[in-house]
């Protein structure tokens, strides 16, 4: 019997997923089915996401660096890398501008009384940290021990000594050439490992997702309807409009042709939440998709540290929707104060604990705002965290296919 492919059964595991998470939500988590089979899918779940996170640290080391040398080679590197950053930067200013238009028209928010949320604020300790402290912290986490980067799966650290490497490598040469041909081989290896992993992701992606329809709390989603849907149904558009439309404007690409290639990819994302996690399969459907090594190799990687649309949208909406909580209205200056701090929160601070709360609460002091508000945002994270994180992974994917045609010098 011949097996379906991965892309259907992945398709196939995560509607079986949701349908199960259902059932067992309305059996109850005291049913004894339902504790037996939520632990299995913890278990497998969690096995699933550590796979992906034992090969994140050399994937992240071995393709940037190898990607900046193969650049350099080709006198490509300037002009990947400005194409790169320029496209991370228009779309998070798009994202940030559509979170913002939708949260004033659609005002969420409004009509919900601040004191049913006090229990969730009382005694929630949000940690301060101002924007100079925040910048201070941000730049001191970019040059780390390389050692100690690795060790500790830091990111950030781990991505900036990899881009300093591929220099060095091009710069000096040919007599860099057996190191070259090792982090090569590495890289190879390193891909090799990932399509294993792929195997387990129809199971590790269903069990994701029955534990996470299961344990979702219906009540609080309903008392928030409104916010989640104005969050949801803008960042869809982000995802299902926007980028898209830029990538048929420069590369001529279908919308249907992408979203074949990186359903894997958007699949994982939004059972994991996590675009790092996400990021061995991220490469993977890039290279499946044509990008050249040395593009997906630097603007991926990248991209999953610091391109991301979908969480700087979500901090604008949810910026408005607790000043209207709290009854104060942002005026046009302060909403302004929010798109750059809501800019600079979305390329995230891995050296900082909790990273995606202290930014948040950022975004939240920079107008004025309580921070314990963020609070109120807690029980439903989980599930917008799904949504944005597969906008964050697809982002990604757009850009190294965008830049990939900016810079070809010629037709590939």
């Amino acid at each position: 019997m011949k097996w379906p492919s991965l892309n259907l059964q992945i398709l196939l595991a995560s509607i079986i997923g949701v349908a199960l998470g259902l059932y067992f939500h309305v059996l109850g988590t005291q049913h004894a089915l339902v504790q037996v089979s939520l632990y299995s899918a913890s278990l497998v779940g969690t096995l699933f996401i550590d796979l992906l996170k034992m090969i994140l640290v050399p994937l992240v080391f071995c393709s940037i660096s190898m990607g900046v040398a193969n650049l350099r080679q080709h006198q490509q590197m300037h002009k990947v890398w400005v194409s790169t950053m320029l496209y991370f930067v228009t779309t998070t200013t798009l994202a940030i501008i559509l979170g913002l238009l939708a949260a004033n028209y659609f005002e969420p928010g409004t009509g919900l009384h601040v004191a049913m949320f006090k229990d969730a604020m009382h005694g929630f300790e949000a940690k301060q940290l101002p924007l100079p402290e925040y910048f201070a912290q941000f730049l001191h986490s970019l040059f780390v021990n390389p050692f100690a980067a690795l060790a500790k799966g830091d990111v950030l650290a781990l991505v900036m000594f990899a881009l300093i490497l591929g220099v060095a490598l091009v710069v000096g040469g040919e007599r860099f050439n057996q190191l070259r041909t090792l982090l090569q081989e590495a890289l190879d290896v390193t891909m090799l490992i990932v399509s294993w992993v792929m195997y387990l992701a129809p199971l590790g992606i269903m069990a994701l997702l029955i534990k996470l329809v299961a344990v979702q709390d219906i009540a609080v989603l309903h008392t928030l309807a409104k916010f989640a849907a104005v969050v949801v149904g803008i960042t869809l558009l982000h995802g299902v409009v926007v980028l898209p439309l830029l990538l048929y404007l420069v590369t001529g690409k279908s919308p249907l042709w992408f979203f074949r290639g990186s359903r894997d990819a958007l699949l994982t994302a939004f059972a994991t939440s996590s675009s790092s996690a996400t990021l061995p399969v991220t490469m993977r459907a890039a290279l499946q998709m044509q990008v050249r090594p040395e593009i997906a190799g630097f603007v991926v990687p990248l991209g999953a540290t610091i391109n991301m649309d979908g969480t700087a949208l979500y901090e604008a909406i949810a910026a408005i929707f607790i000043a209207n909580l709290m009854g104060v209205e942002l005026s046009l200056v302060q909403q302004m104060i929010v798109f750059f701090t809501a800019m600079i929160a979305a390329m995230g601070a891995p050296g900082i604990p909790s990273a995606g709360m202290v930014t948040m609460v950022m975004v939240l002091q920079s107008v004025g705002l309580p921070a314990e508000a963020i609070a109120i945002l807690l029980p439903i994270d989980r599930l917008l965290d799904t949504v944005r994180t597969s906008v964050n992974v697809q982002g990604d994917i757009v850009g190294s296919l965008i830049v990939q045609k900016l810079t070809a010098d010629t037709p590939h």
